[in-house]
């Protein structure tokens, strides 16, 4: 028991990298709908490339879409609409005109004319014509109420319902209207008066009840009927290299979703979630497979397991959800997240790798798997190349554009294979393709937080750390300035090297920059920095000086971590000399002191050794420049001399054995520092005579 123990503490990490991977799989898994998927697919205006496809069960056609919604439409056009009636308002309308003409009665001063027009025959004639007004209705107009002739109406009053008609009713434009009319038959002189009367009494008695109109109006779409026709088992459906009409697609369609129906419960939920459990462990263990073979830095370390685990589950999170969505497209899921966090902070290989296996992933169950995967795939690969040298805010826009246009692309191509025609594609869609290029922006805020919660360093925070004005170089700058054109010189010929063999120039330029900061707590230490013949190693001891040199190693973990450097930047510090030893002091020791036992460990560099192209490319490139300055002549064969004896040197020391690096990739760092250094001393070419 002790041993197992023992064993399982030595093994935590495997173990917890174990849980990571089993973890994002359970989440994945209960991620996604664990739903039947229909094997075959196909789409409008291509050949059935499959065997005749025969009917195995009956089963009803669904109406396509379209076409119902047409069908809703027109019986929503055709519902009547529905009118409360109020029998208030009539009586009212009476009572109010009758009492503008008692008034008319009651005045003391008459015309001479009263006795042609009395105020008693205004009173008659008006009330006859309320009564027949009132007697059809006076709707209620406004923005949901268009009534036309045709319109047909439902007039409630009370538990009774009345059918009518627009041309049946009233509006109260249109009664004044009616009004005028039959008055101009009564030519005495009253007429204006009691066209005044009436209008004033006149008021809609027939109000709109929306509730009514609308709950008759669902009653009427909910009990359409989804189908329209059926199909017999063993009936043919469709032959092989038969083009898909209209006709037939809706039919597979059918066909299709009687299928998955047929196919639900539990024992075949159970099924669904093996298969689904399969492909994701597949998908994962891939993925893992690549790490460990192609990139074992990563496979390493547990923390950047972790961040690749999240972005998969983060992308299938969204995805998972939008399916759940009606009203959301899937055109909107930003999947392109996914290739550029994990470009920033690892390379285009592996950011393309993780991606193309999410897609996969997310292709078992997307509605059209292949048009789902070509397209998601080829913007990823858009997106992982534009972003690879991201340096200006200006590139951001123009990444942005040729996403936007890799999708459009790919969908219009699509769109017209599957539809047959241009004219049958739903540019709805661009739409929402656009809308997901602007998700894709928040990568930035989500670079910024996955820097923060597992300490990683993208390209912008090395943007950052390689400006000039930046706190720690400004005081490297004023406090050693000999070190700081040093670290200049070193970060151009690093960087210049690192790109011309395929590593990250961005990171070995900002590592050269920061990797001697150690020097500033004791500048006059170092040669570069002596303006004057005083040399403040006179008056130490040879191995009191190779001490001092040998902590500014020391000296500039210490403070680049009170700064807050990231440790992708602290590597360059530990490992930029190696374990190499500090020739001048020792073989001063040794001259002087032949018969004293020297312990080599006290003039030796405590390492570690360079563990990657970068780390080793700046051992190199400061070995190198800090020599040059030490030359007694500048011309081509001392510079090739130099850098020849130098690398040769540290190769022989066996100080790149951690790192993958070739000797060809050596062999082209050499041309690199020659080239730059004779054009740094204005080296000439020297032309035959």
């Amino acid at each position: 028991m002790r041993k197992f123990l023992i064993y399982l503490s030595n093994q935590h990490e495997s173990i917890l990298k174990l849980i990571i991977i089993s973890l994002t799989i359970f989440i994945i898994i209960n991620l996604l709908p664990h739903r039947v998927r229909y094997k075959f697919e196909f789409h409008k205006g291509t050949a059935w490339l499959d065997k005749d496809l025969y009917a195995p069960f009956d089963f009803a056609i669904i109406k396509e879409k379209d076409s119902l919604e047409a069908e809703k439409k027109e019986l929503i056009k055709t519902a009547p609409l529905f009118f409360e009636v109020d029998s208030v308002i009539p009586l009212n309308a009476l009572e109010k005109f009758q009492s503008a003409v008692s008034s008319e009665i009651n005045l003391p001063d008459s015309s001479q004319t009263s006795h042609l027009n009395p105020p008693a025959l205004l009173k008659e004639t008006g009330e006859k014509i309320l009564r027949l007004i009132y007697a059809k209705g006076i709707v209620e107009t406004g923005p949901k109420t268009n009534i036309t002739e045709f319109s047909r109406l439902k007039l409630v009053k009370g538990k009774n319902a009345e059918t009518a008609y627009g041309r049946d009713v009233f509006t109260l434009s249109a009664a004044i209207v009616y009004t005028d009319d039959l008055l101009k038959q009564f030519v005495q002189p009253g007429r204006e008066k009691l066209k005044k009367y009436l209008a004033d009494a006149l008021r809609p008695n027939l109000f709109y009840d929306a509730s009514a109109t609308e709950a008759f109006r669902k009653q009427l779409t909910d009990n359409i009927s989804l189908m329209h026709g059926m199909v017999s088992k063993g009936d043919l459906i469709i032959s092989k290299g038969e083009v898909i009409s209209d006709e037939k697609f809706n039919v597979l369609q059918s066909l299709r979703q009687s299928v998955v129906e047929n196919k639900q419960g539990n024992e075949s939920d159970i099924s669904v979630l093996f298969g689904q459990l399969a492909i994701v462990c597949i998908s994962i263990s891939v993925l893992m497979i690549f790490l460990a073979t192609l990139r074992k830095d990563v496979y390493g370390d547990n923390k950047k397991i972790t961040l690749i685990c999240v972005l998969v589950i983060l992308i299938t999170l969204i995805y998972s959800q939008a399916l759940r969505l009606d009203f959301i497209s899937l055109y909107l899921v930003p999947c392109c997240l996914l290739p550029i966090v994990i470009r920033v902070f690892f390379d285009t290989r592996l950011a393309l790798f993780t991606h193309v296996i999410t897609i996969l992933i997310l292709g078992s169950v997307a509605p059209n798997g292949f048009e789902f995967v070509f397209m998601q795939t080829i913007a990823g690969m858009v997106t992982i190349f534009i972003f690879a040298h991201l340096r200006r805010r200006a590139q951001l826009f123009i990444s942005v554009s040729m996403i936007f246009i890799s999708y459009l692309v790919c969908y219009l191509s699509l769109s017209i294979v599957q539809e047959g025609s241009i004219s049958g594609i739903n540019y709805l869609n661009i739409g929402w393709l656009f809308g997901n290029v602007l998700l894709t922006l928040f990568a930035y805020p989500l670079i910024y937080m996955f820097e923060k919660l597992f300490g990683l360093t993208s390209d912008v925070s090395l943007m950052e750390l390689s400006d000039m004005n930046s706190s720690l170089l400004r005081e490297l700058s004023m406090k050693a300035p000999g070190t700081f054109q040093h670290s200049m010189q070193v970060a151009n010929l690093a960087e210049a090297a690192v790109y011309k063999v395929g590593g990250n120039a961005l990171l070995v330029r900002v590592g050269a920059l920061y990797h001697d900061i150690g020097k500033m707590d004791m500048p006059l230490f170092f040669i570069e920095n002596q303006s004057t013949d005083v040399n403040p190693h006179d008056d130490l001891s040879f191995d009191e000086s190779a001490d001092i040199i040998i902590s500014h190693v020391i000296r500039g973990i210490e403070k680049a971590r009170k700064n807050n450097l990231p440790d992708l930047i602290i590597d360059f510090i530990r490992t930029h000399h190696g374990t190499t030893m500090v020739q001048y002091f020792y073989q001063s020791y040794l001259k002087n002191y032949p018969e004293k036992i020297v312990d080599e460990d006290d003039f030796r560099y405590p390492g570690p050794l360079p563990f990657s192209i970068e780390t080793a490319v700046l051992m190199m490139a400061d070995s190198v420049e800090a020599a040059s300055r030490s030359l007694p002549k500048h011309d081509a064969e001392t510079i090739n001399k130099l850098v020849e004896d130098i690398i040769e040197s540290q190769i022989q020391q066996q100080q790149f054995i951690n790192c993958d690096i070739t000797f060809r990739n050596i062999s082209s760092i050499k041309k690199i520092f020659k080239k730059m250094l004779m054009s740094i001393y204005h080296v000439r070419v020297e032309y035959p005579h």
